[in-house]
């Protein structure tokens, strides 16, 4: 009894030191963004290329992730939509995510061919990347955390939410899946 009680002890203690150590790595992490600002930001696209978020500056940027088959889905088509209309003060990013439901499985190479294919997309698209969990993006973290983007803390509940920052990289809000890319909650500030 005594030995299954110190087997215990030394498997809680070993939970306990992983723990800390996750949280430490999550701290480290955190630290690594504070004072940046979106305009640091760097990712790679569906092709491979680079999206350099520095040459944003001076345009609104909607930043959404996105899945190939989800029920919001023919959001594309309205993010097109909006990307065409206000593409002298606007750009639109798509950031493909498997994080509900697997509703993004494909390659970076299949997703870019159906956006094309299904919705004509022309916006920037970054590669597939994860936007909750341990393994979040950088740039989903600075998104979503008050302490990094100075505006508010987001829990991105499903596919398709989004992220509006200003003409200074300023996050002025987000909307839930439900909001239309085309809905007045966004374009009011497009206008």
């Amino acid at each position: 009894m005594k030995k299954i009680f110190l087997l215990m002890l030394s498997f809680v203690a070993f939970l306990q030191s992983c723990m800390n150590q996750k949280s430490e790595v999550s701290k480290a992490k955190t630290n690594e963004l504070m004072g940046k600002t979106i305009y640091d930001f760097k990712v790679e696209s569906l092709d491979g290329k680079e999206i350099n978020f520095a040459d944003f500056k001076g345009k609104k940027i909607l930043i959404v992730n996105t899945a190939s088959e989800c029920g919001f889905t023919p959001q594309y088509a309205d993010l097109e939509k909006v990307y065409e209309e206000y593409k002298d003060k606007l750009v639109v990013i798509g950031f493909p995510a498997n994080n509900f439901g697997g509703q993004e499985p494909g390659t970076n190479t299949e997703i870019g061919a159906f956006c094309q294919k299904n919705y004509g997309v022309t916006f920037p698209m970054a590669a597939k990347v994860s936007v909750k969990g341990d393994d979040t993006a950088p740039i989903f973290k600075y998104l979503t955390e008050k302490e990094l983007n100075g505006v508010k803390n987001t829990t991105i509940l499903w596919n398709f939410t989004k992220f509006l920052l200003d003409e200074n990289g300023k996050l002025i809000d987000t909307f839930i899946s439900t909001t239309k890319p085309t809905d007045e909650s966004i374009t009011k500030y497009l206008k």
